[in-house]
């Protein structure tokens, strides 16, 4: 079919019920329609600029991609317990899964994408023996298939989510997690480049592959019933309640948000039941300000020493 076919309303219709399918004719998720749209709506609008269209004919269309329910599903969330026996699980899977408890570590211990602990490297770590490190993330390198990237390359190097390509993001990461990519320094260690994490054979580490992984630790650790459930049954659902974690345990929003890498609109999208169940504990610290006596409540703010107050 030529492009400028689509000036067709009929034809036009088709195409927006073929996105909405997946390949065996079945309907799609309603988050992978509204990501296929803009897509198609910016070829269209591509179309019109080299001239094979007059006008974006998508708003002549009386079509609307189904709606979607945003917020995180936390009955798919592991809990702190859960979390901690399933990295445990990956570690064990031997040759297979050692080289990637780590991996999994730094998506609950740190909210990080597996894209972005993909391209972590030793440079950006600082890892003392005791207390808290740090992880300077500056990009993430997903898998795009190498008929995508202009390097010919399976993998695209990109900056961090909807950031600019150098903005970077200071990242703190607990105790627990130190100890974990020490440990993982040591054995298997990282790849000659660097490269904190490789697949078993080397090169860079393919979904399919921790996805497998994954998958043997859930049935390891889960029990029978519920490893046929979605609990925790994607990767991503750890960076998930590691954000849910941070909210739960009183940390600011707008400090959540900066360490997970996304907005604060974002964040109340998603996980906007976490922040209100902690509402009665806001509640309390408000109510302990307002019956504070006057000395104290008069009391000037200091910065915390040694840091540098936000302006």
């Amino acid at each position: 079919m030529k492009v400028a076919e689509l000036d067709s309303a009929p034809l036009l219709r088709l195409a927006l019920t073929a996105l909405s399918l997946k390949t065996d004719g079945s309907k799609a998720a309603p988050n992978t329609v509204r990501r296929k749209l803009p897509v198609f709506s910016n070829a269209l609008r591509y179309a019109v600029e080299c001239e094979l269209l007059t006008a974006a004919p998508l708003s002549e269309i009386d079509w609307s991609p189904p709606e979607t329910d945003d917020e995180v599903d936390f009955r798919l969330v592991p809990v702190l317990s859960l979390a901690r026996r399933l990295i445990a699980s990956v570690g064990i899977q031997v040759r297979r899964g050692e080289h990637l408890e780590a991996f999994f570590a730094c998506m609950y211990y740190a909210a990080m994408r597996p894209a972005e602990v993909t391209d972590l490297h030793l440079k950006d770590c600082t890892l003392p023996a005791e207390g808290w490190g740090e992880l300077l993330l500056s990009g993430s390198k997903p898998r795009v298939g190498s008929g995508w990237t202009d390097t010919g390359e399976s993998f695209d190097t990109r900056g961090l989510n909807k950031r600019a390509r150098k903005t970077t993001r200071p990242l703190p990461i607990p105790p627990v997690l130190v100890a974990t990519l020490r440990e993982h320094l040591k054995k298997p260690g990282a790849a000659k480049n660097g490269r904190l994490f490789r697949a078993s054979r080397g090169g860079h580490v393919l979904s399919k592959e921790y996805g497998e992984i994954r998958q043997a630790a859930r049935r390891a650790v889960l029990e029978e019933w519920e490893v046929s459930t979605p609990l925790a049954e994607y990767p991503y659902l750890l960076r998930a309640a590691c954000v849910s974690l941070w909210l739960a345990s009183g940390v600011a929003p707008a400090e959540v948000a900066r360490r997970a890498g996304h907005s604060i609109a974002v964040l109340f999208r998603f996980y906007a039941r976490v922040i209100h169940g902690s509402q009665s504990k806001t509640n309390a610290q408000i109510e302990q300000a307002l019956n504070a006596t006057d000395d104290q409540a008069e009391a000037p703010i200091r910065p915390e020493s040694g840091r540098q107050m936000d302006h």
